[in-house]
């Protein structure tokens, strides 16, 4: 089911296209003043350096100002001028869908099972996508967006629990640090390859699209969770897709696999979770609290360099591109690191590397433009296979009833950090230091802050709330003793 995320990674794909639509309208204008035999005008829309080209960050200053010459494309909306501000805005607008899906895909995964949310999220995905294809006015292409965002993130966070939930233990680490996100870099490289053949932005949204309905055939090949299954209490269903695994691998399994499980399954899982659960004890509350920050911080840093690719010096789809393919090794180091070393090790060795190298920048000589670049893609190598690190460390530190709860609200903090994104690459204009300097720092904090996070290095992943692990382990008695009482309460008002 790796497959299934080899789609382009729409969140890269406006400001690529935006770009490459850029420049396409500066050539027409200049070829509409030659073959008109005018001279071309010398406004521009924004004041800028006179090298501004020439520096390791590109500026939008050479886009010409909207005149009667341009091309349909720039009529159309005119993302330029003084109407720049909605293209930070619309990405922005996305990621506010993706927070919406990140919060409502967790609960409805959990209440309703993984396989029904990741295949009906898809769908929305894919159906919206196709309706941005035509639309009549940035308005609508920003409601649709939102939508997008919505779906993209749902089914996302759904595969990824589901795989982990359906794997062992040694091939979900395969999968959760590195199958899964190897597929998604490869989508991400496809993009800029595409988008340099395709210039027209709903023909290559188009051409995005339509793999999305090879998805449907996957209906009858995924299982639900068994996980899943059984803290419903659906015992039967559980063996049943075990069952069907042991034959498909040429075991023979149990007549019965989950007798004790059954017997003692229906009190404990009397009640159902939802969100507040994840801040109801103290312990529980502490590792909420700080996943956040650190997914939020995480989120900056990941969405702000790949959006900054455009801002590079040379061109824009070989940036892009690069900035892609850098994730391939970041997630293969992900991948053994998790594999071979502590999960806070992991995690903090990574984040320092991120901001450490991104703080490094302001101090490279102004001519030294592959130097400022190398750095900057070292930082992005840093900050993806944190990210995807934090992806399965999270996985492991909640308990099944409440795993992709926990995964979906940890994604929707994340969005508050990727809706600022935008606006992080916009203070380059500003001072073309200060994104780094504040990503930098941030994402060296984070990395401090992961120390406080249990280990869970070695362990088999809790099934209840009473399994997890417990942070600040001086007060493990205290700590434990305050959730046993508020776990009894709660299951006697359950029951």
């Amino acid at each position: 089911m790796q497959w299934i995320f080899f789609p382009c990674k729409k969140v890269c794909w406006v400001t690529h296209v935006r770009m490459a639509a850029a420049k396409k309208k500066k050539l027409d204008i200049r070829s509409f003043f030659s073959k008109k035999s005018v001279t071309e005008p010398k406004q521009l829309c924004c004041a800028s350096d006179s090298d501004g080209e020439k520096g390791s960050q590109g500026t939008e200053a050479d886009q010409p100002c909207c005149s009667s010459g341009e091309e349909a494309r720039s009529q159309e909306w005119d993302l330029v001028c003084d109407d720049k501000w909605k293209v930070p805005l619309t990405t922005s607008l996305f990621f506010c869908g993706v927070l919406i899906g990140s919060f409502a895909s967790g609960q409805l995964s959990d209440r309703f099972g993984r396989k029904l949310v990741l295949f009906a999220t898809m769908g929305v995905q894919t159906l919206f996508t196709l309706f941005q294809v035509f639309s009549t006015s940035w308005v609508m292409f920003c409601a649709l967006f939102f939508i997008v965002g919505m779906g993209q993130i749902s089914n996302y966070v759904a595969a990824f629990v589901l795989g982990t939930e359906i794997l062992s233990q040694s091939v979900r680490i395969i999968y959760s640090t590195m199958g899964v996100c190897i597929f998604f870099a490869i989508g991400y490289m496809v993009l800029p390859l595409v988008a340099f053949f395709i210039r027209d932005w709903r023909t290559l949204l188009l051409v995005l699209t339509l793999p999305g309905f090879l998805y449907i055939p996957l209906w009858w090949l995924i299982p639900e969770s068994p996980r899943w299954l059984l803290s419903q209490g659906r015992v039967e269903e559980a063996e049943a897709v075990l069952r069907d695994a042991a034959r498909k691998n040429g075991v023979t399994a149990p007549e019965t696999i989950f007798q004790s499980v059954q017997a003692d399954s229906k009190p404990v899982n009397s009640r159902s979770h939802n969100i507040c659960d994840l801040v109801r004890t103290g312990n529980i509350r502490c590792i909420s609290i700080m996943l956040g920050l650190v997914w939020v911080i995480l989120s900056i840093g990941y969405f702000a360099l790949s959006l900054n690719t455009s801002n590079l010096a040379g061109s824009a789809y070989l940036n892009c591109f690069i900035s892609a393919a850098i994730e391939v090794p970041a997630y293969t180091s992900a991948w053994l690191l998790f594999r071979y070393v502590p999960r806070r090790l992991c995690l903090l060795s990574t984040l320092l590397l991120g901001g450490v190298v991104l703080l490094f920048i302001q101090f490279v000589p102004e001519g030294l433009v592959s130097l400022s670049i190398t750095l900057e893609m070292l930082g992005k190598f840093g900050v993806t296979a944190a990210f995807s690190i934090i992806y399965a460390y999270t996985a492991e530190l909640y308990p099944t009833v409440l795993r992709n709860t926990a995964v979906g609200a940890c994604s929707m903090a994340s969005r508050l950090g990727s809706i600022a994104a935008p606006y992080f690459v916009y203070l380059g204009q500003f001072n073309r230091f200060l994104p780094y300097t504040l990503m930098g720092s941030l994402t060296a904090f984070s990395g401090l802050l992961s120390l406080l996070l249990p280990e869970t290095f070695g362990l088999p992943l809790p099934e209840t709330v009473h399994h997890m692990q417990t942070i600040l382990r001086w007060k493990k008695k205290e700590k434990s003793d305050d959730a046993h009482e508020i776990e009894e309460e709660a299951e006697e008002e359950g029951a």
